[in-house]
């Protein structure tokens, strides 16, 4: 397949397609952009980002290059060589697998799928999805997975944040139906990515993509029960991680938290647990994990709630919430542990603010809140602050020298001292 001219379309501009689709109109494809959102598409055709990684003059370069267009037309697709589809793969409410997004794109694509077309799925997903629910949709137009029609899996990597590696520097795990899909998907990333990964079947590479994150998903919950137990024991699990990693082998180090956030890590896996269920199998570290992500948020909120006590009833009490990201300089709030933080005081009748220079305004329980300023009357007059999230733009020295009580969930004031009372998460019963 000669990708000299190909014609490159995007399906879902999110915090996945739309760094993909700037990645591939950088290297000189021609790219269309697919978002069923017009708030999307109309930000960006007015050059505004809505990711923090992703600057306004980038867009406005991509667009000026005539490189990338954009529509909420699925007839697009048509007109494509390639179509690279990045859409939502969530959970229903009883926690199964909610493939809705990728079973309407596909509906959407089979009528329109032109001979030789290439179409490449990058969303995570349980193992088998990829054959046995999108290769029977996109097949409905007569056309033949593998003949005339080529599907390939390659699961995204990217990491929101990252300023060490580009996303062209991420090895790209590739895979196909057919050894022709494989070897096409293959080629055409070999000139995006620097170093291209082949796995031997598309289920191979979907439960890469879950190994990975259900790998972060325990170890993180692990050191979550660890700084628990430090809390209890008296010691600081923070210089206990330190020293661990000092070790040159065997041990890679990983941070308490008040939970784990983002679309890929609490979700991806609790689909490897579901597939598990549906093989009779049960994965017995992953329960145990999610078990120890949603006890986390409950230890942190109830820590908060009885040092307020000392003081105050907790329902006369203020408190507020710094950071309601799930992660550092970032604006996505996607199972955000910050977001049940404010819903569990909520629910304890305090009154709860919040402070987050990337989230401007957030949607709770039908409710909006905004940013509030973070000042120094506000941190006086809190009853208590929480930080959620290791924002590296967080005046720490102010909040201490302002603030009565905070509660420090990420380690963030270690080596500082002001006026405030600071608990740590996992720093034993020692306070500042």
């Amino acid at each position: 397949m000669n990708h000299s001219n190909r014609r490159i379309g995007v399906i879902g501009l999110g915090y996945v397609g739309l760094p993909l689709a700037l990645l591939f109109a950088r290297k000189g494809y021609e790219v269309t952009g697919i978002d069923t959102d017009q708030g999307k598409i109309t930000d960006l055709e007015n050059h505004n980002s809505y990711i923090p990684d992703i600057s306004d003059s980038v867009i406005k370069s991509a667009l000026s290059s005539g490189k990338l267009t954009l529509t909420t037309n699925d007839e697009a697709v048509t007109f494509l060589d390639i179509i690279v589809i990045c859409v939502p793969t969530p959970l229903t409410n009883d926690g199964d697998p909610d493939l809705r997004f990728l079973s309407t794109v596909s509906e959407d694509l089979f009528p329109r799928l032109q001979n030789g077309q290439l179409v490449i799925l990058e969303s995570s997903t349980y193992p088998g999805t990829t054959r046995d629910v999108i290769q029977p949709i996109l097949e409905k137009s007569d056309l033949r997975v593998g003949e005339n029609l080529y599907l390939g899996y390659s699961p995204e990597r990217l990491d929101p944040g990252n300023q060490r590696l580009s996303v062209e520097e991420i090895p790209k795990v590739v895979s196909g139906i057919s050894d022709h899909c494989l070897t096409y998907t293959a080629d055409f990333y070999h000139t995006i990515f620097e170093e291209i990964v082949p796995a031997s079947s598309v289920e191979v590479a979907e439960l890469s993509k879950l190994l990975e994150n259900s790998y972060r998903f325990i170890n993180i919950s692990f050191i979550n029960e660890i700084a628990m137990l430090c809390d209890r024991l008296d010691i600081n699990a923070w210089e206990a991680i330190d020293s661990a990693a000092t070790k040159p082998y065997g041990f890679t180090p990983f941070f308490p938290g008040p939970g784990i956030g983002g679309h890929c890590i609490p979700v991806d896996p609790l689909y490897l647990y579901w597939v598990g269920q549906k093989h009779g199998f049960q994965n017995h570290f992953l329960a145990l994990s999610e078990q120890t992500n949603q006890h986390i948020l409950t230890y942190v909120t109830e820590q908060v709630k009885q040092e307020i006590e000392k003081k105050k009833n907790i329902k006369d009490a203020n408190i507020l919430l710094c950071g309601i990201s799930y992660k550092k300089d970032s604006n996505d709030v996607r199972h955000s542990p910050s977001l049940q933080m404010m819903r569990n005081f909520r629910q304890m009748g305090a009154e709860v603010g919040y402070h987050d220079p990337y989230v401007p305004e957030v949607v709770l329980g039908g409710q909006t809140f905004k940013s509030l300023p973070l000042t120094n009357e506000r941190l006086a007059q809190t009853d208590g602050v929480v930080i959620g999230t290791d924002h590296s733009t967080w005046p720490l020295q102010k909040m201490l020298d302002h603030a009565m009580f905070i509660y420090d969930t990420r380690n963030q004031t270690k080596d500082l001292t002001g006026k405030a009372k600071v608990i740590v998460l996992g720093g034993g019963d020692t306070e500042k």
